[in-house]
């Protein structure tokens, strides 16, 4: 099979964007999403959560069900922010504002929660889309941070969809394990906990067309990260 032509984030996902559904579509996003809800807080109420690089606000919506007071969605795509603008919100405040991973529309401190779903490996350098995710998490909240886990890229896998009956890529830079390490010790982020999901063998589809190795390597990387609450201050005597 010929490699499909690799698109430009934004080129893509305005090809694919009318049949991108708002929620994790193959086994790839399932597995992912499986670690990063068991990672997101089950409550909550009264929060402010950001997803960034929402695309059709899948994250959105479920910390919307989460009782969030405060949803806010961030994406380059109009096409998506079109389709992330329908989540349900239910009294809840909802916003989406159209910008860059590395320059965010929305004050410092701004989030308890960001969440960032499969979007860093767009990007070609890790270090600035942390910095700003970090900048809008206030000090003390989290973040949860999803790739590609960059063993498939190694593979040579591709994060293709079909498109008017053609097949594209989307542009994706490998983020190793190191990097990520090396840019939260120099944002002063923690590393809470890292989760490396496999794929549910009940969850293919019959049929599917895909490497047999995915079976047996991590296809994601998941991250839950700490921006550390600022130093106390105590008066002096």
């Amino acid at each position: 099979m010929s490699r499909p032509p690799v698109l430009d984030p934004l080129t893509a996902y305005a090809l694919w964007a009318p049949e991108y559904p708002a929620h994790a579509h193959n086994p790839v996003m399932q597995a992912e999403e499986r670690a990063m809800l068991e990672l997101m807080p089950a409550d909550l109420q009264g929060m402010a959560v950001l997803d960034a690089g929402c695309g059709s606000g899948r994250y959105m919506r479920h910390a919307l069900h989460r009782g969030a007071a405060r949803v806010a969605g961030v994406d380059l795509s109009p096409a998506m922010l079109r389709r992330a603008a329908a989540a349900p919100c239910a009294g809840n405040t909802l916003q989406v504002a159209q910008a860059r991973l590395t320059a965010l529309p929305l004050p410092d401190a701004f989030a308890d929660l960001t969440v960032c779903g499969l979007v860093i490996g767009h990007l070609e350098a890790l270090g600035p889309a942390l910095a700003e995710l970090r900048r809008v998490t206030r000090p003390g909240g989290a973040l949860l941070v999803s790739d590609i886990h960059p063993i498939g890229p190694a593979l040579g896998w591709l994060r293709d969809f079909k498109a008017g009956g053609q097949r594209y890529a989307v542009r994706h830079t490998q983020h190793l394990y190191s990097h990520w390490h090396a840019a939260c010790a120099a944002l002063d982020l923690a590393i809470e906990e890292v989760r490396e999901p496999m794929l549910d063998p009940t969850r293919i589809p019959d049929g599917a067309h895909f490497d047999p190795v995915a079976l047996e390597v991590p296809v994601a990387l998941v991250f839950r990260l700490r921006r550390r609450p600022l130093p106390s201050t105590v008066d002096a005597p």
